[in-house]
């Protein structure tokens, strides 16, 4: 039991630094000098590819 309620902890963390890191790519997005368009498809990257698209934004993205 113990084990079951470890990866339970484990795997909440994980959803919640996700969570944290999407926010702050939403954020950085919505902040940042591109056009519209572009802060829309970036922020809807982010959304529906959680983690992909927050880390894409911060390797791609943030330079562009």
């Amino acid at each position: 039991m113990p084990l079951a309620f470890t990866f339970g902890s484990v795997s909440g963390c994980g959803s919640l630094l996700v969570l944290i890191l999407d926010v702050y790519a939403i954020v950085q997005i919505a902040e940042s000098g591109r056009s519209t368009l572009r802060k829309v498809l970036w922020i809807l990257l982010v959304i529906f590819l959680p983690l992909g698209g927050a880390v894409l934004w911060l390797l791609f993205g943030k330079k562009g």
